[in-house]
């Protein structure tokens, strides 16, 4: 098992990854979305997205044993292992600066967004575009009149999941700096997460 590496609180941080190599992402404190990106490392214009992959599963929520797929319909990560009740978002895009001023904030405000650019600058890589992500653990429910709404996370301290890549690629995660809704626990304080490369 590699070592632990800290996705600090609000904040993004990315790694290389070859094909069969398993990551482990960690809620370490509970309740802390992690939007996490994937891209082809070879062709950074190939990249897990969820529109892709909400088409070949035919569910908003991927299960273990799903295969997430890019843009060119290929296998990119299939998750291996959940420790959490699996709620997992596919529909919500990426906050970033627009979205906080929707939400009244003025001036800077972190965002997932940014964490994604920042996170690829460290390995010298920088993102064609800001795909829809992985949401893990953020909940957001889909009622019967189609409508949705932003929960609290349903996970606990030291939740994981497991992806298994499914070829040479790029990891990229944002410990979520959301804190106008809760999507990060009703106490709205993003916190850190880790995660491993096995």
């Amino acid at each position: 098992m590699g070592a632990r590496i800290a996705i600090p609180a609000r904040k993004g941080k990315a790694a290389k990854v070859k094909a069969g190599q398993r990551i482990r992402i960690i809620n370490t404190h509970g309740q802390q979305v992690v939007d996490t990106w994937a891209f082809n490392l070879n062709d950074l214009t190939e990249f897990m997205s969820m529109e892709h992959t909400r088409a070949s599963l035919l569910r908003v929520r991927p299960r273990v044993g799903d295969k997430l797929f890019t843009n060119h319909r290929r296998p990119i990560l299939t998750l291996a292992e959940d420790s959490s009740p699996g709620m997992h978002d596919t529909v919500i895009a990426a906050c970033d600066r627009w979205r906080y001023i929707e939400l009244g904030v003025k001036g800077f405000h972190d965002n997932c967004t940014d964490n994604l650019a920042a996170g690829l600058a460290e390995l010298g890589l920088k993102p064609p575009e800001t795909p829809s992500p992985l949401n893990l653990w953020m909940n957001i429910p889909i009622r019967a009149d189609g409508t949705l709404s932003f929960d609290p996370p349903v996970t606990k301290k030291n939740d994981h999941i497991v992806l298994r890549a499914e070829m040479d690629l790029v990891i990229a995660f944002s410990a979520c700096p959301q804190d106008i809704l809760p999507i990060n626990g009703v106490d709205r304080a993003p916190t850190e997460a880790h995660f491993e490369i096995e």
